[in-house]
């Protein structure tokens, strides 16, 4: 029995579900975290003020490794071993596997940090919500076809939200733009996707939650 999705609206200019399927390429969540690295290390260097040039790259490059390249690599062999029909991901089951693999990566990823003291944090606090939101969304994935998309939009909304609020810098034209980010995106989301209202709200605000959640919980934990 094929599911029957009631999707938002779809225009049928080809010009523009070509650009929206562009930026969902541009800002998949592989890649949001790894720009918000490039962005703490390079436009807005003042959490890693004590590193040296070669920390920052290496810093850029643990991230790509453990957000981007691990990810990508887990599913390109889970479609060739044939546990996922398609890299897109299109249905529930098939997002299972990867959401255990990249929590695996994500776990790692924040409990190193956390360990290293040279890493303000803000940061940590990334890489934990990060994990939080892939558990969550592993556990909603259950109930509906959440979308990843607008779940790391949620994370980098509160995320620079937070540091235009606490940080001596001036984040809030920075603010401004993962706002405007996250409606570029979800709206393509919504263009090009089978995704429902429902499932990309509730991504917003699975990322949201997990943001706040890992700013209480890095709080409490030794």
């Amino acid at each position: 029995m094929q599911e029957f999705r009631e999707t938002g609206y779809q225009p049928q200019n080809p010009a523009i579900r070509m650009a929206a399927r562009i930026i969902s390429y541009i800002f998949h969540p592989l890649f949001v975290p790894v720009y918000i690295a490039w962005f703490l290390i390079t436009v807005q260097p003042y959490l890693f003020a004590s590193f040296t040039p070669t920390e920052k790259i290496i810093t850029l490059l643990r991230f790509i490794i453990m957000y981007s390249f691990f990810p990508l690599v887990t599913v390109l062999l889970a479609r060739g071993l044939g546990f996922i029909d398609s890299i897109y991901l299109k249905t529930q089951k098939e997002r299972i596997i990867p959401y255990i693999a990249c929590g695996i990566y994500y776990f790692w990823m924040c409990y190193v940090l956390r360990n290293q003291p040279q890493f303000s944090k803000e940061v940590v606090q990334l890489s934990m919500a990060i994990f939080i939101a892939s558990s969550i969304g592993l556990l909603v994935n259950i109930y509906m076809k959440v979308s990843m998309h607008s779940i790391s939009m949620g994370i980098l909304v509160v995320f620079m939200s937070l540091l235009a609020f606490t940080q001596a810098g001036s984040y809030t034209v920075y603010m401004s733009i993962a706002f405007l980010s996250a409606g570029i995106v979800c709206t393509a989301r919504f263009i090009v996707s089978d995704h429902t209202a429902k499932e990309i709200y509730t991504g917003l605000l699975v990322g949201g939650l997990s943001q706040l959640i890992a700013i209480w919980a890095d709080g409490f934990l030794p």
